[in-house]
């Protein structure tokens, strides 16, 4: 074997930086810890490029970002949740970065891209699995790899990456809706950016009636890393006599936005005394059938990422 020591690192590993980056994220369902977990693969990657044979750079890579983000699983001892609801360190990936993937025609990257599976129900769905049937699951239904791959990327047999692959299948059958057979994300259609305008105008008006109209009958709603979840309108109501009735905190300026391939808005509050709207929390929309069958709502720590300022006027 010859080692690779005449290679350029950075120019063998760079270009996959940000998809490692969301293979790293849809692992362990959080944009700080990925960024985590690439820092840590681009270390060992360092530390063994003297020993590596220069073949297949993208492979070898996403062996040790798998193999990082098992270990941290591991470590952090985080407990399986039994409900994708449950799941209190789920955060958005922005949208602009997914855009900033790099693809190259008929090669592999442009799979990686063309199969984003990236939506938050099935990230969230993804971490009720154990960490090598959501490694197998990842790299056979969402990066295409074949069966041999998929085998040297898990470090086991054929046989056992196979069997690794449908028992995470039935897994997620039951925590996905049982309608959606294809959970390839692409942008945000006309459609769904009109429901977010109705939703973005509701909610400046502070007009519950409107909010409510746009909601599916049973819509859910959740906080994470709150345990909290809404099911239905009727449970909507108290939300939003508390945000718009009048012992509300204040007045609400809405941007549009887009974060897992979903339509988003960012919210901003301006408080009594206040001469500006300042960054208050991102709500991420699954939108089923023309109207809203679920909301996602996070705190403001991403919104730089986002592209989003912290405060409008």
């Amino acid at each position: 074997m010859t080692a690779a020591p005449a290679l350029d690192f950075d120019a063998a590993t760079s270009p996959h930086r940000r998809e490692l980056h969301v293979h790293c994220y849809r692992m362990l369902a959080s944009f700080d810890d990925a960024e985590d977990a690439v820092q840590e693969t681009y270390l060992r990657a360092w530390r063994a490029w003297d020993g590596f044979d220069g073949l297949h750079p993208r492979a070898w890579l996403y062996r040790i970002a798998t193999n990082v983000c098992t270990d941290l699983i591991r470590a952090r001892k985080r407990r399986s949740p039994e409900r994708p609801t449950d799941i209190a360190w789920l955060t958005p990936y922005p949208d602009r970065l997914l855009d900033e993937i790099p693809a190259e025609d008929d090669g592999p990257d442009e799979v990686a891209v063309a199969r984003e599976t990236i939506e938050l129900a099935f990230l969230a769905a993804l971490q009720v699995l154990p960490a090598r049937q959501r490694a197998a699951l990842l790299a056979r239904e969402v990066l295409g790899m074949p069966a041999a791959e998929t085998a040297e990327l898990l470090d086991t047999s054929v046989a056992a990456a196979n069997s690794a692959l449908q028992r995470a299948r039935a897994t997620m059958a039951q925590h996905l809706p049982s309608h959606r057979a294809d959970w390839s994300a692409g942008q945000p259609s006309a459609a769904e950016k009109e429901l977010l305008e109705r939703f973005i105008d509701a909610h400046e008006r502070c007009d519950a009636a409107a909010a409510l109209a746009v909601a599916a009958e049973d819509i859910r709603v959740t906080m994470p890393p709150y345990p909290w979840l809404f099911d239905g309108r009727d449970a909507l109501v108290p939300l939003l006599e508390r945000g718009f009735g009048p012992d509300r905190e204040g007045d609400w300026r809405l941007l549009p936005t887009s974060a897992n391939r979903m339509p988003a808005a960012a919210s901003y509050l301006r408080r009594p005394g206040d001469s500006v709207f300042r960054a208050f929390k991102l709500d991420v929309l699954r939108i089923e059938d023309d109207a809203i069958a679920e909301i996602t709502t996070f705190g403001p720590a991403l919104f730089e990422a986002l592209g989003l300022p912290q405060t409008v006027t």
